[in-house]
């Protein structure tokens, strides 16, 4: 019994970091800032409790904030499903037997080793600048244009949603592992059976990897909720031109740490978590639908 119990203890005590870290560094934080954001708080000064004053200004008295949520969903619902389709696409290219293939697969993923990088954001401002990469080359076809891209209104959104696409690579890694899991049988068979190209990847590639995609959808949407190093940089940390870059993230730290309203900044944080929570349940709702997993033979 004894040497039961001891056991117990050196368990807890090789347990005890993760324990204490957990607590300390996740626990405390989120209780913190869930009080904080029913809160007047500077930094400064004690916190004000005001209840859910926070909350009513960003509904009610913010126009800001709903445009931030505004460009936000737009920034989500064009740059994740164009990652997607570009990540299965260049994994599709990339599932074949040709020599070199490991140097053409450690290409493509290398942008998504750097891509949210502080000197890669400075670089693509450069790239769609008036004088950037992207006129010097439409002048080449007899396209002149000196227009900023990054600072149109109209386009400005569009940079960051393309530097989002260029980052594909971790997804086409997963693609890539998920496609070579699908048996060449399958192919064999709708071969013999007349069926083309486009209608074995409808018929048999896109179901059989309908559980990846899920998995992809999921994890891309989250981080492009959370996106904030590119508009930062971008837009210098402005959100413009127009606030048309003014992604939530962004406008949360110019409320925090540009305003020191700390308190604002938690009950945003707040209302971001909520959001992605139900955009996460939704998703799964609608899984049942059109994912198929092929132990079960259903979807």
């Amino acid at each position: 019994m004894k040497l039961r119990d001891n056991n117990h203890v050196v368990g807890y005590l090789f347990a005890a970091p993760f324990i204490l870290g957990f607590l300390v560094f996740i626990v405390y934080p989120v209780l913190s800032s869930l009080y904080y954001s029913f809160t007047d708080y500077n930094l400064l000064e004690s916190p004000n409790w005001v209840g859910f004053d926070n909350y009513n200004q960003m509904f009610t008295d913010d126009e800001k904030y709903m445009k931030s949520i505004s460009v936000t969903f737009n920034y989500v619902f064009a740059s994740v499903p164009l990652r997607l389709a570009f990540a299965l696409g260049v994994a599709m290219l990339l599932n074949k037997a040709i020599a070199g293939i490991g140097f053409y697969r450690s290409a493509y993923y290398l942008p998504s080793l750097i891509g949210g990088s502080v000197a890669v954001s400075i670089l693509w401002s450069q790239v769609f600048g008036d004088q950037g990469l992207v006129n010097s080359a439409l002048g080449v076809i007899g396209i002149d244009t000196d227009t900023s891209w990054i600072g149109n209104p109209a386009t400005a959104l569009w940079t960051l949603i393309a530097l989002s696409v260029w980052q594909f690579g971790s997804s086409m890694l997963i693609f890539l592992a998920g496609l070579k899991n699908i048996p060449k049988d399958y192919y064999e068979a709708a071969s013999v059976d007349g069926a083309n190209r486009v209608r074995q990847f409808f018929k048999i590639t896109l179901p059989l990897l309908s559980p990846i995609i899920l998995f992809n959808l999921i994890m891309q949407t989250i981080s492009a909720f959370m996106t904030f190093t590119p508009a930062y940089i971008i837009s210098r940390g402005e959100g413009g031109p127009l606030d048309n870059t003014l992604l939530y993230s962004l406008y949360l730290y110019k409320r925090a740490f540009v305003f020191y309203e700390m308190g604002y900044a938690s009950a945003m944080a707040w209302v971001a978590l909520i959001v992605i929570g139900i955009v996460t349940l939704l998703i799964f709702q609608t899984s049942r639908y059109w994912v198929h997993y092929e132990s079960k033979g259903e979807k």
